[in-house]
This record gives C-alpha cells, structure tokens and sequence, in this order.
C-alpha cells in the first residue's frame, strides 16, 4: 500500500551521512513481533539498522542518506502486517488510551456475557445430575451460543485482529496460539451441540476471554507506567518562541522556524526553547534539568542557557546558537531513546529464547492432542488439554523479562541526569570492583574559583571584578567570572606580562602579579594555605590582597568515595597533575592509592594492568583528555558539561556538579541485573512447571489463561521494583 503522507519531516540527519526515523508501531505484542519486525526491515534495500523496543512499542530505523525513502519503511511494516506511524509523544498517549478505552469495552462485554452464560451452563450441569430432558439441554446450549458467539467476536477483536496481521504476514505471533485456542473451543462447542451432544464450552470460551482480556488490559496499563518512568521530555520542549527582527519587532513562530542567529525574546513564566547566549536582561532560572539543582539560578548577558529550562523572573533576549534537534534537550532525548533501545546480552538471550516459543507451541499442543488420542481418551477432552497447552504457554514473560528492567533502569538514571550511551553499560556497571578517578574536572570543578573567598574584600568586589573582565588573561577571566563581572573598567591600561591598572573612585587600583601589585607578604600566608592554586593579586592605594584561584572539590566528592567504600570498592586516582597538586585532594577523600603526573598514554596502561589482575574497572574521567583511558576501561564514566555531551567519549555521562551519580549507577546497575536475572528465571520456571501440569490435562483453559496473564504482570510489576532507592541496596 502506497504511503500518502510525507514523513521526511520526522526523519533525523545524522552527522556521518546517515538518516533515521522513531515509529510508533500497533500490534507489538512478544518477542515473536519483535523478531517478525527486524527480520522484516532488514531486507529492505538501503536501511542498516531496525531496533524494536517492546515496552515502548517503537522502532528505530536507519539508513544512509538518500538510499532509502521514509514512506517505504511505514510500507513494510503494513506488508509485515503491523501499523506504524512517526512517533509523537502527544499521539502515542492518545493513542495509548483509545487502546485502553477499547480493551475496557471489550472486557466488559465479556464480563456480562460470561456471567449470563454460566447462569445457563450451571443449570445444564445440575440437569445432567437429574436427567435433564435432552431438548431441553440443546435450547440451554443454543442460547449460550446466541451469547457467546458474537461476544467472542467483538471481545476478541484485540487477539483476532492481531493474530490475522501475523498470520497475513506469514508469521506467528502470541495472539496466534490465543487465537485458535477460543476458535477451538468455539468450534467444538457448536459441533457438540449440533450433535446433541452433553458438553459443550461456550462458558469456557467466554470466560477464558475474559481473563485474558484482564491480563491484556492491565499489562496495557503497566506498560504504559512504565513508559511513563522514562520521563515526560516533550513536556520540557517549547513549540513556538518570539523573533525578534531588525526593527525590534516580535513575532511568535513554530520552534521550527527559529534558526541559529536569530535573536529571541523569553518572557517570564516560558521555556526556553533554544540553547543560547543571553545578549540582554537579567533573570533566574529553573534549570534542575542540566545542574540538578532546584534553587533558581541567576543569569545575565554572556550567560549561556538551554532549551528545556524555564525563565522565572525576568525578560531575556537570547541570540540562538542551536535549536530543535541538537539542543542539550534534543541531545538528552536521542540518549535515553538509546538508552531503552539498546540490546544487551541479557536482551538479546531472552528475545533468542522467546522466538523459539511460537512454533514450540503449537508442536506441543499438536503432539498433547495426538497423545491424548492415542491414550484412548475421547477427542473433545484432547482437544480441550491441547487449548489449554496453547493458552498456558507464555512468551510474553520472557519477552518483557529484559526490556521492562532496562527502561526502568534508565529511568531511574535519567532522574539522577545520567545517560547511557551504550546498550550493556548497564550490566557492566554491575560488574564493577574497582573506581578510577582522574582528578581536573573529575574530582573537582572544571571551572575555576576564587578558594579564599574571605580575603576578597566585599566593598571591593565590584572594582577587582570589573579589572579583571578587561583583561583577556586566564586568571583574570576566571576570577571576572567567579565575581560575575561583565562590564570592564574604562581607561584600563595594560602592562605586558605584569597585569592592568585603572582609576577607580579616584585611586590607582592594580591587578596582576604578585611582584606588580608589591603582595609578596601576602602570598607567602596564601600559599601556605592552598599550596596548589594560581595567584593573583590586587593593590588599591595601600590595601592589597592575593587571590587564591584554583578548582574546588565537588560538593559531594567526600560522600561519594565513602559509599563506594562501603560497597566494598577500590578507589584510586590516576591523575595527570602533579604530585602536590593531587596529594591534598586524595587526603581530603580518603584515597589512599595515588598516581600523579600520568601521560594519557600511562593512565591507559595503568588501566591494562589492573584489567590483567582481573579487575573490573570504572574510570571516571572529564570525557575530554581522558579519552585513551575511558576506552579502555571495563566502562567508563563522564561528568560531562552540556555543550560536550555529544562528542563525550565515556560509556555513561551526568550532568551537574555533583559525583553522586557515580555511586547512584553502580548500585542502580547491580539492582537492575538482580531484578533481570530474577525476571529471566521466573519466566524460564513458569514455563517448566505450567506446559507439563498442562500437557497432563491437570488445568482448565480458565486457569491457563489466568497463569499465562498473570505472569506477564509478575515481570513487569519486579521490574517496577527499580524505582525504589537504590541506595537501599548494599
């Protein structure tokens, strides 16, 4: 069938001459769809990759630029037998809860029929205790089948309709065995009846519907919850921003309108739609999204500030460096798409075991019925024992075993601003036993601040801040900016290599080195106190001071190390900053083991070595000089700032100030590998002990379908289990 709608609008242009696209798809059911779906896609000329995620019910297709035509990628899944549209989160919940409102429908009628049905089937039961005239028993049963036949026709639209895609397609899905299991015994029900026969099982049909349709409508829900946990980032994205042209003018747009350049204008009380540079105005923002931190944060001119961040104060006029897809927002979107996507070891051995299910199936409920009948029992209570065979069976569990963990789990990172960037990081955070920490940026800030803050004088702030932004010295730029300092002081004068000088309220006032400024009394008392900072000094008139510029621990460093202490961890550092500069930092840890003045070349070596004693080694690094090391750690770890979080080369990145997420992951990697390991062998025993106990004829339909629904909520509802706090966990 010919697409009519242009999906070139959704298709995203990757850097390295790729094109890809997210589709929602209908009818995604088990493992046996997913498989269906990428075998599928994969021959389709042009595209390289097609990804299903289950519990999200969304594909992620690929192809190189210009090889392949979005439409045709929405035409194969039609031929597959699988409805799919571009992905959008607003269309997905709407789409969500007409599902819901459906199966809701259909389990109510199911309900009411079954309660009639059973009225009828309880006084043929109680007549063929007391010899029930026969005709009597016929219009007992042709009533029931008056009920039961068009309620199982509209009851089982959701497993019919599904089961006929597949089929159509030429495949297998779990709706297939549901499928044939009600028209069996439907089927059967009206053979007997015609023949006068003294069973018939329009209430078991009914009934099993019923419970299925339970099973079926509250794993819409839990799915849906669980998708819910992955966070609402559409929510976070503006759809339209104020231009500002030439004249001043402002006219509201569609965000995609917006290009990098333009100047807009975010009142109070709006999103920021665009990652830029304040040009004017004054303000606070929430930006909780990127530091963490929930108390507002002051910006003004030169400030830069991101898409998804909420403007409470005051008006600002932003000039737009990047907009829509390539923001931070956009950016931390595609990661925890990835992050859900992605196929670990784990996933890729339940979706290999769950495809196995479908035909394995079918042999076995063939082979109970052939059985049966060669045992001498009557055909009619064979054919009853093969149905609940095909109901009990369950490759759901197995399919939701993995993909349920792994998108709470990056749930539960994403809340913490941690992203995965490759599939098995998750598991090989569990395996971790020893942490390696860089020191710059890592340990401590990467941006630089003033250390004695006390010894700057606070009626002289304003002036050493608007000094120190005229100059383009490193040292003075840090410390303009630790002041908040934006405009220079006029009439500056610069003395090469020694630092500036300026009238300020009628006095000479100095900033630079030590020997310029005649603060040799006074450094001497600042190096003793931080023996691994940058100097700079200031003189006014008579007063001078020394200034103590350098990078600050972490806020929560010290806390950090002792938790993974108290996990049982080795903690190291590997540092390339010398001796002195890295011994007062690992004092103030707690660290005891210590390299300083390493070449990236010997970090990566020193790595090689803890690998051959058979560590499993964490290196947390700055994602930027680090990167030898991160690559050849077991994982590896980035305290990333926003603008580098797409070149970061570390396994996993986090945004804010804070190292706590370094610990929050091992632990929240050692639950999700607990909670998948329990949902593996609660699949794999569930199935052992039910086809036997069926194969024995020892179960109903009724309770067949009951075990099989039931234990597709038992997965999701443990997976659910990751969202306590894991550092509950020892």
């Amino acid at each position: 069938m010919a697409s009519t709608q242009d999906l070139s609008v959704f298709v995203r242009h990757g850097a390295n001459g790729t094109a890809g696209m997210e589709l929602a798809v209908d009818g995604i059911r088990c493992a046996g769809c997913m498989h269906a779906i990428e075998d599928g896609l994969s021959r389709e000329a042009g595209l390289l990759t097609a990804r299903v995620n289950l519990a999200l019910k969304r594909v992620t297709v690929e192809w190189r630029e210009g090889a392949l035509r979005p439409e045709a990628v929405v035409e194969r899944l039609a031929a597959l037998g699988f409805k799919a549209y571009p992905f959008l989160p607003g269309g997905q919940e709407d789409a969500d809860s007409r599902e819901e409102r459906r199966l809701l429908r259909c389990l109510g009628v199911a309900g009411f029929a079954a309660m009639n049905i059973m009225l009828l089937s309880v006084s043929v039961w109680s007549g063929n205790a007391s010899d029930l005239e026969p005709s009597t028993r016929d219009l007992f049963h042709w009533l029931s089948a008056l009920i039961a036949l068009p309620t199982a026709a509209y009851a089982g639209r959701p497993f019919f309709e599904s089961a006929m895609r597949a089929l159509r397609a030429g495949g297998v899905n779990m709706d297939v065995p549901i499928t044939l299991g009600v028209v069996l015994a439907l089927g059967m029900s009206v053979v007997e009846t015609w023949h006068h026969g003294q069973h018939a099982y329009f209430d078991g049909a009914v009934m099993l519907l019923f419970f299925l349709l339970i099973g079926r409508y509250l794993d819409q829900l839990m799915r849906r919850r669980t998708r819910d946990l992955a966070g609402n980032l559409a929510a976070l994205k503006a759809e339209a921003a104020t231009r500002l042209d030439a004249d001043g003018n402002a006219v509201s747009l569609p965000i995609a309108a917006i290009a990098p350049g333009d100047l807009v204008l975010v009142a109070p009380g709006e999103r920021v739609g665009v990652d830029g540079i304040v040009e004017q105005g004054r303000s606070e923002l929430d930006q909780s999204l990127v530091t963490g931190e929930t108390a507002a944060f002051p910006v003004a001119a030169g400030a830069r500030v991101y898409a998804g961040t909420l403007n409470l104060t005051g008006a600002l006029r932003i000039r737009v460096e990047t907009v829509g897809a390539g923001t931070l927002l956009d950016e931390i979107d595609r990661l925890m798409g990835q992050a859900v996507e992605s196929r670990s070891r784990y996933v890729r051995l339940s979706d290999k075991a769950a495809r196995l299910y479908a035909p394995l199936v079918h042999a076995t409920a063939l082979a109970t019925f052939l059985g049966w009948i060669a045992f001498g029992l009557a055909w009619q209570q064979a054919l009853v024992i093969a149905i609940t065979v095909l109901i009990i069976t369950c490759p759901c569990a197995l399919g939701l075993a993995i993909p349920a963990v792994q998108v709470v789990a990056a749930s539960a990172l994403f809340q913490r601003r941690v992203m995965l960037k490759q599939g098995d990081a998750l598991e090989r955070l569990a395996e971790v036993d020893t942490v390696v920490f860089d020191k710059t940026g890592t340990l401590t800030l990467p941006e630089a601040e003033i250390l004695n803050a006390e010894a700057v004088p606070g009626t002289h702030r304003a002036a050493i801040g608007a000094l120190a932004a005229a100059s383009r010295h490193p040292l003075a730029q840090a410390l303009a900016k630790a002041l908040n300092a934006h405009a220079p002081a006029a009439d500056t004068r610069e003395y090469a290599g020694q630092g500036l000088s300026a009238a300020i309220d009628g006095a000479d006032c100095h900033l630079g080195s030590i020997a310029f400024c005649d603060a040799q009394a006074q450094a001497e008392a600042a190096r003793a106190e931080h023996p691994d900072a940058s100097f700079i000094a200031w003189r006014c008139g008579d007063e001078r001071v020394v200034i103590a510029i350098g990078q600050k621990l972490r806020p929560d460093a010290a806390e950090t190390v002792a938790i993974l202490k108290q996990r049982g961890l080795d903690v190291l550092i590997l540092s390339g900053d010398r001796a002195e500069a890295v011994a007062p930092v690992a004092e103030a840890l707690g660290i005891a083991q210590v390299q300083a003045g390493l070449l990236p070349g010997e970090k990566l070596a020193a790595l090689d070595r803890l690998a051959a004693e058979g560590r499993k080694v964490l290196m947390v690094g700055d994602g930027l000089n680090d990167a030898p090391a991160l690559a050849g750690a077991h994982v590896s770890m980035s305290p990333i700032s926003a603008t580098h979080l797409a070149q970061a080369a570390a396994d996993v990145v986090f945004l804010g100030d804070g190292l706590l997420p370094v610990a929050q992951s091992i632990a929240i990697g050692c639950r999700a590998r607990k909670l998948m390991m329990q949902n593996l062998w609660f699949a794999v025993l569930y199935n052992a002990i039910a086809v036997p106990i069926a194969v024995a004829g020892l179960v109903t339909p009724l309770i067949a379908a009951a075990a099989m629904s039931g234990s597709s909520l038992v997965v999701t509802l443990n997976a659910l289990r990751g969202r306590l706090n894991p550092s509950k966990e020892a």
